[in-house]
C-alpha cells in the first residue's frame, strides 16, 4: 500500500511538471512570435506578418524559439535577424508561406 501512495504521488509531481512545462513552452512561443512578426514586419512591411510568423516558429527547434523569445528581453539583434531569416529560409517554411500566401490571395 505504501508504494501505490508513492506511485500516486510521483506521478501527480510528473503531471505538475508536465503543466509548468507547457505553460513555459507556451510563454517561450508567445514571446518568439512577437520577435518574428517585428522581424518580418520591418524586413517586410507590405506582408501580412502573421501568417508568415506562424510559419517560421512552426519550423524553428525548441532551443531556437528560446533565443529567439530571449530578444523580446535583451532587444534585437542582427544576428536575431538572421537566425529568423535562415528559419524562414528552410524548406518546409518556404512551402509553408508559399501555400499561406495563395491562401490569403483566396487561391
Amino acid at each position: 500500500m505504501k508504494w501505490a501512495g508513492f506511485a500516486l504521488i510521483a506521478a501527480l509531481g510528473l503531471t505538475g511538471c508536465a503543466a509548468a512545462n507547457g505553460t513555459a513552452d507556451a510563454l517561450a512561443r508567445d514571446r518568439a512570435k512577437t520577435v518574428v512578426n517585428g522581424v518580418v514586419s520591418t524586413r517586410f512591411p507590405r506582408v501580412n506578418a502573421v501568417p508568415v510568423t506562424d510559419c517560421i516558429i512552426e519550423q524553428a527547434s525548441a532551443g531556437e524559439i528560446i533565443q529567439i523569445a530571449g530578444a523580446s528581453v535583451t532587444g534585437v539583434t542582427q544576428s536575431t535577424v538572421e537566425q529568423v531569416v535562415e528559419i524562414a529560409s528552410r524548406p518546409d517554411a518556404v512551402t509553408c508561406i508559399a501555400q499561406n500566401s495563395l491562401t490569403l490571395l483566396g487561391g
